[in-house]
């Protein structure tokens, strides 16, 4: 697993890392990115989705939980992420 640096300014969000990560896997623009959005609509069929969170946890450096159910929407994909926000922060600020 080669970890990417993860550059997220204080007060960064979920919703800013995923807008960063989707932007190499869809040609979504940021606006598209909302927690509403369905990821189908966004051009992310499930080989796309797998690569995306296999970058997450990348960028995270630990692993997300596993979802009980495909993620449908970005906020699906939210949820999975937000738990490891502040771990994110404290490495943005070292």
């Amino acid at each position: 697993m080669i970890a990417s640096a993860v550059s997220l300014p204080p007060g960064a969000t979920a919703l800013d890392l995923l807008r960063q990560v989707l932007g190499h896997f869809s040609d979504a623009l940021p606006e598209q990115i909302v927690p509403e959005a369905d990821l189908v609509s966004l051009q992310v069929d499930s080989l796309t989705l797998a690569e995306m969170l296999f970058e997450l946890e990348d960028r995270i450096g630990v692993p997300m939980a596993e979802p009980s159910e495909k993620p449908q929407t970005v906020a699906d994909i939210l949820r999975l992420i937000e738990p490891h926000l502040d771990l994110i922060r404290a490495r943005t600020a070292d």
